[in-house]
């Protein structure tokens, strides 16, 4: 995922999130596990002047993407669960089921991450725990993972309350950080990263390698657009995704930047994560990989609670709007979506068991975790793009050239960011998506309806050929995990 890191729980019905709830929700949603790992994912791909350009171009990107949700929000007032319901409205049923089941995978994986994570921190006290990809991580891990399953069942406005101190506390150790690298920078160092070292190759070659790494920390900008059906006001939910935007890429372009002024980037990129911890012993001691751990411990534990009930929240509205089985529309007298919670947190502990078999279980994690989310951002931007063309029935207000020329460039940004994932994780994501689609025959044999429209089988053959070549390369070894 951010990072999915991504969205504080839904409130109740009866208490609308107010625009100040749901900014601080956004930015509560983005500022999380992702940032923590920032420097050695920048180090292992790019120097100083690739990490510019790609902030660059992923902030303006991002920025886009964010504009787009603020215009769909206030353009279709009428779509809820934002990112799965404008892939439905502008492509068909089946590309919007695609959407909702890709972005709920993406925040089941991502969660996948914070364990891994956490397990890693611990690492450097427990060996035996590796850097959170061994036998005795995954399993308490998983401990972990049905722990906070059953905090959850208990009613969402005990989460709520908990991401709320959460939300806070992680970013004391994230500004702290950056105010001491920034007095403990080196301008020599710097000035040595600034073209990178040599592993790193061209310069179009290093942005590339950072794109999956920006898109997992900027999930989290649709969420005020995914509770809009909780939102006061809806124009507040365009309000709160962009002021959100802003506050946080500052954030993270300053963390991984300040990062080059203390360490060499050979040195930063064999760091263990979380490598900010690392960066910050470097500049100040000891004390200073503990201040980032516990943070990190904090940050981690508050996003992970956002982001199952994020994916939970994306199932439900699905399965309410007849796009998802109806056993999934089950919720507690607490608004709790029951069954769709326990298939969220199953699948995180299928992700979790598969990166005993990985060489890099946090990259494969965070890489996956984007490449998944890359469909849905794309076909919300297409959306965006489309109405502003030509609205369709349920639009409000007239298009103005700032509206193409928002979409389309969101519209371009997303498709680049296909490009840069490479073959490898569009054929992982795949071989997700394609079995998905029971889910989606399921909830259309529920209505007694054909499984498939003619336009819709084809996209079924595309995807079950894809998820095909995928496991041949697996089983070859052509790609790797």
């Amino acid at each position: 995922m951010t990072d999915t890191d991504r969205a504080v729980a839904p409130s109740p019905p009866t208490a609308k999130l107010t625009f100040w709830t749901m900014t601080a929700m956004v930015v509560g949603s983005m500022v999380g596990a992702g940032v923590f790992s920032l420097p050695r994912r920048f180090a292992q791909e790019t120097g100083v002047a690739g990490a510019l350009i790609a902030w660059i171009v992923a902030g303006t990107g991002m920025l886009m993407l964010a504009f787009v949700f603020q215009s769909l929000a206030l353009r279709r007032p009428d779509l809820d669960a934002g990112v799965y319901a404008y892939a439905k409205a502008g492509f068909g049923e089946y590309l919007g089921f695609f959407s909702a089941f890709g972005y709920w995978a993406s925040a089941c994986v991502g969660n996948v991450t914070y364990w891994v994570l956490i397990m890693s921190t611990l690492g450097a006290l427990i060996p035996a725990l590796g850097e959170g990809d061994t036998l005795l991580a995954v399993a308490l891990s998983s401990l972990g993972l049905w722990g906070f399953f059953l905090l959850i069942r208990q009613g969402i406005k005990e989460a709520t309350a908990i991401n709320r101190i959460v939300t806070v506390a992680k970013l004391v150790p994230i500004i702290v950080f950056i105010i001491l690298a920034l007095f403990y920078l080196n301008p020599a160092v710097f000035a040595a990263n600034w073209a990178g070292a040599d592993y790193a190759g061209s310069l179009f070659e290093q942005v590339k390698g950072t794109m999956l790494a920006t898109v997992f920390v900027f999930l989290g900008v649709e969420g005020a657009s995914v509770y809009s059906r909780h939102a006061k006001r809806r124009e507040d939910v365009g309000r709160a995704t962009i002021l959100g935007f802003l506050s946080v890429f500052a954030i993270f372009a300053s963390v991984t930047i300040v990062s080059y002024g203390i360490l060499p980037m050979a040195d930063i990129a064999q760091l263990r994560q979380p490598s900010m911890a690392g960066v910050l012993e470097a500049a100040v001691g000891p004390w200073g990989q503990w201040f980032v751990s516990v943070g990190l411990i904090i940050s981690v534990l508050g996003a992970y609670l956002a982001w199952t009930l994020m994916a939970a929240e994306v199932l439900f509205v699905a399965a309410k709007d007849r796009d998802m089985p109806r056993f999934l529309r089950r919720a507690t007298g607490d608004d709790v979506p029951v069954n769709a919670l326990i298939l969220s947190t199953a699948l995180s502990q299928f992700f979790l068991v598969v990166t005993l078999f990985s060489d890099n279980a946090f990259n494969l994690a965070l890489d996956l975790t984007s490449a998944l989310t890359l469909i849905p951002f794309l076909l919300a931007a297409g959306y965006a793009l489309k109405i502003a063309v030509r609205p369709d029935a349920g639009t409000v207000g007239a298009s103005t050239t700032g509206m193409v020329v928002v979409g389309a460039l969101a519209t371009f940004y997303t498709a680049f960011l296909l490009f840069a994932a490479g073959l490898r994780f569009l054929l992982l994501s795949f071989v997700i998506y394609a079995p998905a689609t029971i889910l989606f025959a399921m909830t259309r044999r529920e209505q007694g309806r054909p499984v498939f429209s003619p336009a819709e089988l084809v996209i079924f053959v595309i995807s079950v050929i894809g998820a095909a070549i995928g496991v041949i390369a697996l089983a070859a070894g052509w790609i790797k995990l």
